[in-house]
């Protein structure tokens, strides 16, 4: 005879009358196999570039228990002015899908969208709690707010992008009194592209541009596969390693209330 099944202790179903954003899981006991992370601590709701394949993935690896992502998307797949602004034009529409599944908190997560000028982090934010009523964060936000916990004022950058969107992120990080000692942008055009570039090709990158005197090193966008090299790149710089993905689910989480370290990510998320 085969190996039994595992069972489950059955109980009669009670409705519970708590929040469920807040309330502790109810489930029968449970006696083999996976358990599904639920947000009974936080959902989170996040707004993606149509393009992004690399995001989600990285948010869920670097979440803690009792904690869930949720995303909507926008239309981007390129790098033009055009591109990035239209990205922001049904940020309502979307924004009220995304109210349905009642998060705790809207992310807009795009980096060169929310760098475009020093006004649009405020006016992203404004708009997505004016058409749901919730709070809400944006990429470039959560980035400033990583560097200042780090304590950075000099940095290298090393970027998927094309030239234009790299200047402009230089521009919006001083403007927060954060210097960009060097700059690397792999000039690639759009999202699909991006996200073809391996985790190994992005450590050579890093390690090629690297300074003494900066502080850490900020690998951008929330389309490239980093989050995998964050440690190791470390512990060969002796330095704090930011990227987008891991400093917009650190900001929010932190935000939130919720104080968890998450370990395999670098610095930031020990924090």
């Amino acid at each position: 005879m085969g190996k039994p099944m595992a069972t489950i202790e059955r109980r009669a179903f009670r409705p519970q009358q708590q929040n469920a954003a807040t309330a502790p899981p109810q489930h029968a006991e449970w006696h083999g196999g996976p358990l599904i992370k639920l947000g009974w601590r936080m959902r989170l709701g996040v707004l993606l570039p149509s393009v992004n394949t690399v995001a989600e993935p990285q948010l869920q690896a670097m979440l803690p228990d009792g904690v869930s992502v949720h995303t909507t998307r926008l239309k981007l797949t390129g790098s033009s002015p055009e591109e990035l602004l239209g990205m922001t034009k049904n940020v309502e529409e979307a924004s009220r899908l995304l109210a349905d599944i009642e998060p705790n908190r809207i992310l807009f997560h795009c980096t060169a969208t929310t760098t475009f000028d020093v006004a649009m982090p405020g006016r992203l934010r404004e708009r997505i709690t004016a058409a749901t009523g919730l709070p809400a964060t944006v990429t470039s936000e959560a980035l400033i707010a990583a560097f200042e916990a780090l304590g950075v004022r000099k940095l290298v950058l090393v970027t998927p992008y094309i030239h234009e969107i790299n200047e402009r992120e230089v521009g919006f990080l001083g403007h927060h009194g954060i210097s960009v000692l060097r700059e690397f942008g792999c000039n690639l055009p759009g999202g699909k592209e991006f996200a073809r570039v391996e985790p190994a090709e992005w450590y050579r990158v890093v390690m090629e541009h690297r300074h003494d005197d900066a502080d850490a090193y900020f690998i951008s966008c929330a389309q490239v596969r980093s989050a995998e090299i964050i440690d190791v790149l470390e512990h060969d710089l002796q330095r704090p390693v930011v990227t987008s993905n891991q400093a917009a689910i650190w900001h929010c989480l932190r935000q939130s209330g919720i104080t968890d370290k998450v370990f395999g990510f670098g610095t930031l998320l020990q924090m």
